[in-house]
């Protein structure tokens, strides 16, 4: 019996090493998603966690509240309000021409600029910025297509041109501090940023259990001026009508309480709107009785008295002989009006005599007249409280030209001030010989309520029987001299006039035409509670110190009076 063939060998060899090969496939993969999930979750767990988060969390800035500006009364000068920002998105926009003819007439604008606006390729466009609310809801009651609208902060200026130059303006976008007071004490004024901190799903939603925190914004300090309103405008109502009455192109006053250093007002004319600033020129915007330079004239005469009375040169009696004129080399100097061949201290003051005020000058020489001068503060800035403020022009007495320098500085020429350091001087004299650093700021208030006063610095400049006496020689200006239409009925008051040639800085020459009219004094004489300076730049019509200037001094000064309750003197 023969036995079956034998049967072919299996042949699993390709078999097993497909298998082999998926298999060795799936573990590499598996220790590869092993790997990942042990870097991911092991090694980098904590970088990986980070990056997350970071996509979900936001942070977002909370704006602080600006500080408030107010008058000495708590009048609001500055203060900051709801507005509505409406913008576009021009690719929603269906009909450009028609929703800016629309949205023009609703916010008073060129609808062809609107229509630009609308038509454009961008995403977002400003239309108008911080609307009053009301307005805002005129347009939003349209439901225009592509038309949204945002709540953005204003700056708003209650008694607009009134303070305008004192108390400054913002950028409007950013509410940052650009001019004044808004300016000088940006920090205090805007507070500190808080910050939202918050996670969010890819479609903006707050995710429930996420992180949220908040870090509030601290508001802005609020500011108390020294500035009294009714003052500030009373002083404006004199400043006009002397412009037109004189045709004088610009003016400043300053009203100071010079017991303290606080500034009553100070008024520049021509202002301008902070709320309208369309078209607005530098010079409408510059306080010009903190960075504009004159030469102060006759009002500088009361420097070059005050150092010869305190030095022991002279007593008020003191009687000096007058030429009839001095002339060095081919300068001559002379007075203006008629008087005795001698003169008294106080007839010199009063009658406003050059001659006898340059005696006193030379008498007191370079070094010493220098000294005094510095001492009433000229030839630096005062420090008040606001940017820009001018330094003058005082040059070192070793500097001073052998020649007319010494003569032509007792009565004025040669010095260059701003009406602020003037009014500084002439406080002095009115506080007892204590100059005190004039400020605008009474006190800061913090957004806790901690309210921080102001102390200004003080200096003895000359003794208070020397400002005695001075005060003394300027109501003789007012009630016997140059001054007579400065006074006020039911008070004595003091003060001196000024007229100077102007110097034309482009030049290096005076003007033949124009000139600076001044007047500064204080009232009541015996006491003072207020001085007042006046300064008329270019007048044509009562074209000097006594015509122009006195009688503004006169009005500014009886309603300060007025304002701070100081009674008529006995009779």
């Amino acid at each position: 019996m023969s036995l079956p063939p034998a049967a072919p060998p299996r042949r699993s060899r390709g078999l097993n090493s497909r298998l082999v090969m998926v298999g060795v496939a799936l573990t590499l993969a598996w220790l590869g998603v092993g790997y990942r999930l042990v870097v991911v979750q092991g090694t980098r767990a904590e970088e990986y966690a980070a990056r997350g988060l970071g996509q979900r969390l936001h942070t977002e800035t909370l704006a602080a509240d600006r500080g408030t500006i107010f008058d000495a009364e708590g009048r609001e000068l500055a203060l900051t309000v709801d507005s509505v920002t409406v913008y576009a998105n021009p690719r929603e926009v269906t009909e450009p021409a028609v929703e800016a003819r629309y949205l023009a007439s609703l916010t008073g604008q060129d609808p062809q600029q609107v229509e630009e606006l609308l038509a454009g390729n961008g995403t977002f466009v400003y239309v108008a910025r911080q609307l009053d609310p009301a307005d805002a809801d005129r347009v939003r009651a349209a439901e225009l297509p592509g038309i949204y609208f945002l709540h953005e902060p204003k700056r708003v200026y209650p008694a607009g041109p009134l303070t305008a130059q004192i108390v400054g303006f913002v950028q409007p976008d950013s509410n940052v501090g650009l001019e004044g007071l808004e300016y000088e004490y940006e920090t205090e004024l805007a507070g500190t940023p808080g910050q939202l901190r918050v996670e969010r799903d890819p479609a903006g939603r707050t995710i429930p259990q996420g992180e949220y925190s908040v870090i509030p914004a601290e508001p802005g300090s609020d500011l108390v001026l020294t500035l009294r309103t009714p003052i500030q405008y009373a002083a404006t109502q004199a400043l006009r009508d002397a412009l037109q009455r004189t045709g004088a192109r610009a003016g400043s006053v300053v009203v100071l309480d010079p017991a303290t250093g606080g500034v009553l007002a100070m008024v520049n004319l021509p202002g301008f709107d902070p709320d309208n600033r369309v078209n607005l020129l530098p010079e409408q915007v510059r306080n010009r009785a903190v960075t504009d330079l004159f030469e102060p004239g006759s009002t500088q005469k009361l420097v070059t008295v005050s150092a010869a009375l305190e030095t022991g040169l002279v007593v008020p009696g003191t009687t000096l002989e007058i030429p009839e004129r001095i002339e060095i080399l081919d300068t001559v100097f002379q007075d203006f009006t008629q008087h005795p061949d001698r003169l008294s201290v106080t007839e010199i003051v009063a009658q406003s005599s050059n001659l006898g005020t340059i005696l006193l000058g030379e008498m007191l020489g370079a070094r010493r007249l220098h000294e005094f001068m510095v001492g009433f503060g000229q030839g630096r800035e005062t420090g008040i409280d606001f940017p820009g403020e001018a330094a003058g022009v005082l040059h070192p007495p070793e500097e001073w030209c052998p020649t007319t320098c010494v003569a032509g500085t007792s009565i004025g020429y040669h010095v260059s001030v701003t009406a602020l350091q003037m009014a500084s001087a002439y406080a002095t004299i009115a506080n007892d010989g204590v100059r005190v650093r004039p400020h605008l700021v009474a006190e800061i208030v913090d957004g806790r309520g901690s309210r921080v006063p102001v102390e200004p610095q003080q200096q003895q400049v000359v003794s208070a029987e020397t400002a005695r006496q001075v005060r003394e020689m300027l109501a003789a200006v007012v009630e016997r001299g140059t001054g007579s239409l400065a006074a006020i009925p039911g008070y004595r008051v003091g003060g001196k006039t000024g007229t100077t040639k102007k110097y034309l800085s482009e030049s290096g020459e005076y003007s033949d035409e124009d000139v600076v009219a001044s007047f500064i004094g204080m009232a009541p004489i015996d006491h003072p509670r207020v001085v007042v300076a006046v300064v008329l730049d270019g007048p044509r019509e009562d074209a000097s110190g006594g015509k122009g200037a006195a009688p503004v001094f006169s009005a500014v000064a009886l309603a300060a009076l007025h304002q701070l309750g100081v009674p008529p003197d006995a009779p």
